[in-house]
């Protein structure tokens, strides 16, 4: 049986549309939060204009969750600490980065009341001893941003890669090969689809196709870390 996980980065305002769309499906999925960027109330999604400063996505901000609606808008799924303000490894000292990966991890665990022990690394970024200092504050796995024909066969769970981003050309692909393997795992953010019903058709397809699909099962990626170095 195919194990099939997922996950999403940065807790923006359109992981309300997402959250709906797997709910739908019951599909299961990680939530990786940066709690530094929330304000208690939501901040929606805009397009940004042409001679803006600061980051977008192609001209487009997703929007952020609201710290208040947090639990709502997470029920049943996972979340993990993608660090507090979306600190990367390597370019600030390893004590402030440890810190901001700890205080997410706190501050999740409190208000979801129970143990968030998965992380993503902020733009994929590691060094060898931010994996080695993770792993020493209890962190279960730390995904990056390389992908791998057999996610099962990682043997460091601190680096764990994925199958492919949501909208690689090769999806399906790859997804048929996982099934050599036993786990396919892709990632993504929610804002990349935009506000555009067609590139949300194009996910829900890929979510329906999963669910119908009598070899494969959803799990949550905390599920696969055992399976890691077998």
């Amino acid at each position: 049986m195919l194990k099939v996980v997922q996950c999403w980065d940065d807790g923006v305002y359109t992981d309300l549309r997402l959250t709906e769309l797997l709910r739908k499906y019951n599909a299961k999925a990680t939530f990786n939060l940066n709690p530094g960027f929330l304000a208690d109330e939501p901040v929606k999604p805009f397009w940004q204009p042409l001679n803006h400063v600061g980051w977008s996505h192609h001209g487009f901000a997703g929007g952020r969750v609201g710290r208040k609606q947090l639990r709502e808008i997470y029920d049943g799924f996972q979340v993990a600490s993608h660090c507090f303000r979306h600190e990367v490894a390597g370019s600030v000292p390893d004590d402030v980065f440890f810190k901001a990966a700890l205080d997410a991890r706190n501050f999740l665990e409190e208000l979801f009341e129970r143990e968030c022990r998965g992380f993503a690394w902020p733009c994929g970024a590691f060094t060898p001893s931010t994996v080695r200092g993770l792993r020493e504050l209890g962190f279960a796995y730390g995904r990056t941003t390389r992908n791998t024909d057999d996610v099962a066969a990682c043997q460091e769970p601190m680096t764990l890669d994925s199958s492919c981003h949501f909208q690689a050309c090769d999806f399906m692909q790859k997804y048929e090969h996982a099934k050599q393997t036993g786990v396919f795992y892709f990632w993504g953010h929610s804002y990349e689809m935009y506000e555009y019903d067609p590139l949300w058709e194009q996910l829900e397809a890929k979510i329906r196709y999963i669910s119908e699909d009598p070899d494969a099962v959803w799990a949550d990626v905390i599920d696969i870390v055992p399976e890691c170095g077998r």
